[in-house]
């Protein structure tokens, strides 16, 4: 087995303590990303996103749009909300969801990415 090494010529101690302590200061935020992205890794929770990105739905609707039964949607939203990527709004007896403001900036970033993959024509 071949061992592969590093060899540099100086040691940059300045950068390397730099970055050491930008990690460690942000650890609570690279945590929280690394939550919502391996919950947006999941294809159906990727969908919802996304239509939920284009406007506010029900569960009833993103149910039938998804061919999936209301209590499997149900289940992909409540990991959601649970992270803060959805928020819900009651309109008497019927639930909708949509993005909370606090995350639009890392949905629409990881949305645009798939955006550019699908050709939309509605």
């Amino acid at each position: 087995m071949k061992v592969i090494s590093c060899i540099r010529e100086k040691k940059d101690q300045y950068k390397i303590d730099q970055y050491e302590y930008l990690l460690k200061n942000n650890a609570t935020e690279f945590n929280q990303l690394s939550n919502i992205v391996g919950l947006i890794g999941n294809g159906v929770r990727l969908k919802l996103i996304w239509l939920i990105k284009q406007e506010q739905f029900c569960v009833c609707d993103l149910a039938d749009i998804l061919q999936m039964s209301v209590p499997a949607i149900s289940q992909h939203l409540r990991k959601l909300k649970d992270v803060g990527i959805v928020e819900t709004l009651r309109d008497k007896q019927t639930i909708y969801y949509s993005i909370t403001p606090a995350k639009k900036i890392i949905v629409n970033h990881i949305l645009d990415l798939v955006s550019e993959e699908i050709a939309v024509t509605i």
